[in-house]
């Protein structure tokens, strides 16, 4: 697998609206994810919520071949 790299809010939100993902956070936390929607443990938020929120808490989306994941910036 590719090295991760970090890449840009716009663009891991085109990446997700072609999966099918939306931003939620799991329930009574500030704990980001990309979901399909459906869980009862996660909430459906804005873009605008999820960007604030990661930038907030130092955090940046990486990709890898289609694969995103949310960690500390380097």
């Amino acid at each position: 697998m590719p090295a991760l790299k970090e890449i840009s809010f716009e663009y891991a939100r085109q990446i997700a609206t072609v999966k099918g993902l939306r931003p939620s956070k799991v329930k009574g936390t500030n704990t980001l994810r990309f979901s399909k929607g459906g869980s009862e443990k996660l909430q459906v938020i804005s873009w605008d919520e999820f960007e604030t929120t990661a930038s907030g808490r130092n955090l940046a989306v990486y990709e890898s071949g289609g694969w995103m994941k949310l960690m500390r910036k380097h």
